[in-house]
């Protein structure tokens, strides 16, 4: 097991500092997708206020299969641009929706979800790998610190994968 120490920042943006560094050394000398994403999910889905899901989509073929995650069970597949991960995935631009029941073809895969923020993870190469994605009871729940937050893990997320099989 993984001992981290809590987190005692006062701000979104000293939470991230702090989460981004715990990430590092989490993921440090692992290159296995599978292993990095579970303890990747699980480090967010236990630290940051007010989530009730956070996992990974990964592409498969035209559209995205669920990876790793934390929270109730998941849509397994999302069609090719459907929602706010597919959105995400075909845009390849963080998706930060406030209110998901305002967002056009928005997935409920849990009802008690009320915002999301989706990041596209983006291969070297240009190629999509997939997209992290964490969904919140609470309305508003995710604002540009949680933008630029979330876009700097998932490139310490990306950086940890030296080798990834086609997702």
């Amino acid at each position: 097991m993984h001992e981290l120490p809590p987190l005692t920042a006062a701000s979104k943006p000293q939470l991230y500092a702090e989460l981004l560094d715990q990430v590092t050394g989490l993921l440090r000398g692992e290159t296995n997708l599978v292993a990095n994403a579970a303890n990747f999910a699980a480090l967010v889905y236990h630290t940051l206020p007010d989530i009730n899901w956070c996992g990974f989509y990964f592409r498969d073929g035209d559209g995205l299969i669920v990876g790793p995650f934390q929270g109730k069970p998941a849509c397994v597949r999302i069609a090719h641009g459907r929602g706010v991960c597919g959105a995400a995935a075909v845009s390849r631009q963080t998706q930060v929706v406030p209110d998901v029941n305002a967002f056009p073809d928005h997935i409920f895969c849990d009802g008690a979800s009320r915002s999301e923020i989706v990041v596209p993870l983006i291969r070297k190469d240009g190629s999509l790998l997939g997209v992290w994605d964490v969904d919140s009871p609470v309305l508003a729940r995710f604002d540009d610190d949680d933008r630029a937050g979330m876009q700097a893990l998932c490139a310490v997320f990306m950086a940890s994968l030296v080798q990834t099989r086609a997702a």
